[in-house]
């Protein structure tokens, strides 16, 4: 069996994390699939949106497999091999150019959070739990990670949790802004796909360049990234897309876009 499996539905995929008997926990190999499986995707065209779950109803994953740390996690030379391949898979999901959704079923914990903070949005099951133990293994979490939980978050917020290494519950998450939605269990899988059919439905230059301009803001408009988004707005205003967006308009009717 598979322990990252990828689902296509249409314009969608759908990346499960599946080692549902280990709650999800995330192998080293995984890792190292993860990061490979969404580099693909971003560059698949017919792939316009992204979701990220882990297999079952009882956890979207419960972090790393500690089980493998005794050995990939031994000394500082292995530990750092280690964290080059979970920063790989978290950058790799922050970089990814196509709108990504975590969609979570119950426990997400540890580098799994971290994996959910990399998507774009989170949307949650009631009964989800969170939460980043690292400060019971003596380990410290990525910088990256950590900026990702201030700007989602907030400073006292994110030094609430990683000092504590407590579970937060589904409705105190929803409260300080770490997920997007909170739905019944029954509802959520309908309502991600639902949602990002509508997503998939617009001009992907439009979802991308706003996604690449929301990033730059947040790491600083400099004058290279500015470029880089002037250079995008043009390609968008020179598609075919544009125009089909126009006709459509004037015409009254849905856009049918290509991407192009």
């Amino acid at each position: 069996m598979t322990d990252i499996l990828v689902q296509h539905d249409g314009p969608i995929a759908t990346v499960v994390i599946n080692r549902p008997a280990m709650r999800n926990a995330i192998s080293l190999a995984m890792w190292t699939e993860l990061a490979r499986v969404t580099e693909e995707l971003g560059k698949t065209d017919s792939v316009r949106a992204i979701v990220y779950r882990g297999a079952g109803t009882v956890a979207f994953a419960s972090g790393a497999d500690i089980s493998e740390f005794k050995e990939q996690r031994k000394d500082a030379a292995s530990a750092a091999r280690y964290n080059a391949q979970t920063a790989a898979a978290y950058s790799t999901i922050r970089e990814c150019p196509k709108p990504t959704v975590a969609m979570i079923f119950g426990f997400c914990m540890g580098g799994a959070m971290a994996v959910a903070m990399a998507c774009d949005m989170r949307f949650a099951a009631d009964g989800s739990k969170f939460g980043i133990p690292a400060a019971r293994l003596s380990i410290i979490y990525g910088a990256d990670s950590v900026g990702q939980l201030v700007d989602l978050v907030g400073p006292a917020y994110a030094k609430d949790i990683l000092y504590s290494a407590r579970t937060v519950d589904d409705r105190e998450a929803l409260a300080m802004g770490f997920i997007q939605r909170l739905l019944p269990v029954a509802e959520l899988e309908a309502y991600t796909y639902d949602y990002l059919r509508k997503v998939a439905d617009n001009a992907p230059l439009s979802v991308r360049g706003a996604k690449a301009t929301i990033e730059s803001y947040l790491l600083g408009l400099t004058e290279e990234r500015r470029k880089r988004l002037r250079d995008l707005a043009v390609e968008a205003t020179e598609s075919e897309d544009y125009k089909e967006g126009t006709r459509a308009f004037l015409e009254k009717r849905a856009a049918k876009f290509l991407g192009r």
